[in-house]
């Protein structure tokens, strides 16, 4: 089965409740679809609340830019907000050759 590596940028309400739903439905996902999604990667400002989040699971960093250039990772997923940060992350990860997500409107 292919697996998706997933790489979240920022673990608060909405990247935190990604990771939730993700790591818990994972299984399902793959019985539904045929493809493994595994969050594998994330960057945070903070490590801490991170590491505590995702209890060792994930690697975690707090470089945005690396995780958007991690051959590991298949997808990233911003939730970071904002405008600039956000938007050179997003084009860091798609100059990459990522597939993103973006909680951005």
């Amino acid at each position: 089965m292919k697996q998706l590596n997933v790489g979240i940028v920022g673990l608060g309400t909405v990247g935190g409740g990604t990771y939730t739903v993700l790591a818990r439905n994972g299984e399902e996902i793959a019985r539904r679809t045929g493809v493994g999604i595994k969050v594998t990667h994330a960057a945070v400002r903070n490590v801490a609340p991170a590491e505590a989040l995702t209890q060792g699971n994930v690697d975690i960093t707090t470089d945005i830019f690396a995780l958007a250039a991690n051959p590991a990772v298949d997808v990233v997923v911003e939730t970071i907000g904002g405008i600039t940060v956000a938007k050179d992350l997003v084009l860091k990860a798609i100059e990459n050759k990522k597939h993103v997500v973006t909680a951005n409107k």
